[in-house]
């Protein structure tokens, strides 16, 4: 087996492209694509706080179940996919289900609103997480 130890990879014809052949070695991925371009876990009960995070600045509590987070290094656009989830981490209450979204209007921020599923009022989450991708300005 060889190790290959290195700080940088830049692509052969184009520095900001490199192209990965797939598990099935007839297709191929785009490496700088597929990475997730910022993600956060954050606690939004009570005081709202991250618990951790890349590629975020900071997480404002906008009200019951509302965050506004601002992203460090911006996206490209405005136009970025946003996953979101919630939960309680607690394994007695595996089954709670929330209904979360989360959406953009500009580059360097996102918004996350977390509702009850079947209920019609936001509520906040003990856990909830959101992941980004897209591309960074």
């Amino acid at each position: 087996m060889s190790t290959l130890l290195l700080n940088t990879l830049t692509g052969k014809t184009s520095a900001g492209s490199i192209v990965v052949t797939g598990e099935g070695g007839s297709t191929t991925t785009n490496l700088q694509q597929g990475v997730a371009k910022a993600w956060v876990d954050f606690d939004g009960s009570s005081t709202a706080t991250i618990r951790d995070s890349y590629n975020i600045a900071s997480l404002t509590d906008q009200g019951t179940g509302q965050y506004q987070f601002a992203i460090t290094n911006d996206m490209s656009s405005q136009y970025f996919s946003i996953a979101t989830n919630t939960g309680n981490r607690d394994s007695s209450n595996a089954g709670i289900t929330r209904s979360s979204q989360g959406g953009s209007g500009a580059a360097g921020t996102f918004h996350c609103e977390i509702m009850e599923d079947g209920g019609n009022a936001n509520t906040d989450a003990a856990a909830a997480q959101a992941l980004i991708h897209g591309d960074l300005a």
